[in-house]
């Protein structure tokens, strides 16, 4: 069996038994089939199960020299950790051989976030448009923020996963969870699905553009920068700063941390922890600002 043989078999565990999501799958895809041309063009093309800790090592070099960021280096590592593991569980190789193969160590970044009192500009003042248009923008944007939800995950909503006060979302892995949504919400969806049936539109899409088709995330990425734009001058304006938003102001306000991991979709509670070191940096300003010997 060659080399693309394995690649396959392994992209097909991750999507039938691991339900990764096609983006996964992707990146999983290029980082391999990327080791594999090394091997080729480096090593006069080396099967997998001949690859030893010293073909894994000179790659990861190889990688740093083109001045990768260390984070991606990591990443490819961790997608070839993840083949092996594989070629191991099947029995293809009886070890592997980047078990203990050292990644880069990378620093991880806090989670840029906008300030509760920007939040309230956007909502408050920004003027949105009474059209279709305006309101979906708004209920949007209230989505992102009000209950975490990922980019995909917004953009996959139906129309029947709204239950009252509840939304049902389906998120990695094909995993549903329940997240509450606020009154101001539920009105303000309420509003939309009044100017969405006006239009005749017959997308069981949650959320749907001008047209009535599905969102996609250009789309979604235009709007949330147009509106965070009018608010905030941090660089960073992307969906996933909302739900970074959402985290910060939940934990800020005393949310319990194992709630707002189960809200946010997150399986291990280190993914949720990241956001406390916002807190804290909120925390060290306070004392700043307030102990007479800050």
């Amino acid at each position: 069996m060659n080399n693309v043989f394995y690649i396959d078999q392994f992209l097909e565990y991750l999507k039938i038994e691991k339900r990764y999501s096609l983006n996964t799958i992707t990146s999983y895809e290029i980082d391999l089939f990327q080791f594999n041309n090394y091997l080729i063009n480096y090593y006069e093309s080396v099967l997998f199960k001949e690859v030893n800790l010293i073909h894994v090592r000179s790659y990861m070099v190889a990688l740093l020299e083109l001045q990768l960021a260390k984070s991606s280096v990591a990443r490819k590592i961790s997608s070839i950790k993840s083949l092996y593991k594989f070629l191991k569980k099947e029995q293809v190789i009886q070890s592997s051989p980047v078990q203990l193969l050292d990644t880069p160590k990378i620093e991880r970044r806090l989670p840029t976030f906008l300030k509760e009192d920007e939040m309230i500009s956007l909502f408050d003042k920004i003027k949105f448009e009474d059209s279709f248009g305006g309101v979906r923008d708004k209920l949007l944007l209230g989505f992102l923020y009000q209950t975490g939800i990922r980019l995909s995950e917004l953009i996959e909503l139906q129309n029947q996963d709204l239950n009252n006060q509840e939304i049902k979302v389906l998120g990695k892995r094909n995993k549903e969870r329940i997240i509450p949504i606020s009154n101001t919400i539920v009105h303000l969806t309420q509003k939309y699905f009044i100017l969405k049936e006006q239009l005749l539109f017959k997308s069981n899409s949650f959320f749907v553009t001008d047209q009535g088709n599905k969102l996609y995330e250009k789309f979604v990425y235009r709007k949330v920068n147009y509106y965070l734009s009018m608010v905030s001058s941090k660089q960073k304006k992307s969906p996933h700063v909302l739900r970074h938003t959402f985290a910060t102001h939940m934990l800020n306000n005393g949310a319990d941390l194992n709630a707002i991991k189960e809200i946010l979709g997150h399986e291990n509670l280190s993914a949720t922890q990241v956001y406390t070191h916002n807190t804290f940096q909120k925390l060290k300003s306070i004392h700043k600002k307030s102990h007479p010997r800050g």
